[in-house]
């Protein structure tokens, strides 16, 4: 009688196509790279969307959308005219000049409802921003 082979399979046995470790391994390591780079660092934000209406004379719309990875007690808002992860606090009271949204030569108001800021330039050139 001719002894049994060592490589006969089972038939119960799953069929994974003959790669070599190394194939495997470079695989895993691809996945994990998209998997990671698809995530932001704690803290950080990026702009999604950003639309602008130049319609009106002397007057440009713009709009943005940002996705933030804040950290415990943070809240996604800006800081020198950049989305950023602020204190809720700012939020929450809507004191919007404490996460210093303007640019550096730029001083922050206020709106009177508290539904937003402006930022004024040197030069008069005024930038109001609302909050929805």
């Amino acid at each position: 009688m001719a002894p049994a082979s060592r490589l006969t399979r089972r038939k119960d046995s799953v069929a994974w196509p003959r790669m070599s470790a190394t194939f495997w391994a470079v695989l895993l390591l691809i996945t994990l790279l998209i998997v990671y780079c698809g995530q932001l660092a704690a803290g950080t934000c990026e702009i999604v969307t950003l639309d602008r209406d130049s319609s009106q004379p002397r007057r440009t719309i713009a709009r943005q959308t940002a996705r933030c990875a804040c950290k415990k007690g943070q809240i996604a808002g800006t800081t020198r005219a950049r989305p950023a992860c602020v204190d809720a606090r700012i939020v929450r009271t809507k004191q919007w000049c404490d996460m210093v949204p303007c640019l550096e030569d730029e001083g922050c108001d206020l709106l009177v409802n508290r539904s937003g800021w402006t930022c004024t330039q040197p030069g008069g050139r005024v930038k109001t921003t609302t909050v929805s």
